[in-house]
């Protein structure tokens, strides 16, 4: 009985990973380097999707806290005095605020430490 090597099934699946190892270089374009490589890939792809989340607002809260000590408040005492006061506005809005518009930015400094009960200069 002849020996059956996968023949089309083979082909097709070597083919895929081939496809995923599209733009490396050398003997990544070999069939087992790229199955090793693209696996290891994917596995990073699917952590750093989680990581880009804790990344990103690690920065938010950076420069939030950046700006809010200018104006005497740590990160943390405004973002209680915004709760306290009520306002629902999330970490990258506001950082959004503190970069782009440095009015409204104010305005908000000014209504944490409002309703914290500190003066506002």
């Amino acid at each position: 009985m002849p020996r059956a090597k996968g023949g089309a099934k083979t082909r097709r699946r070597h083919k895929r990973q081939l496809e995923l190892a599209k733009g490396y270089v050398g003997g990544r374009k070999v069939y087992r380097q790229a199955r090793n490589t693209t696996e290891k890939g994917l596995t990073y792809a699917y952590r750093d999707r989680k990581q880009k989340k804790r990344e990103f607002r690690s920065l938010w809260i950076t420069r939030i806290n950046a700006l809010a000590r200018e104006f005497g408040l740590s990160y943390s005492r405004l973002m209680q005095g915004l709760a306290k006061a009520g306002v629902s506005l999330d970490r990258k809005q506001i950082a959004a605020l503190a970069i782009e518009r440095d009015g409204l930015f104010t305005e908000l400094v000014r209504t944490a430490k409002s309703a914290l009960g500190l003066q506002t200069a």
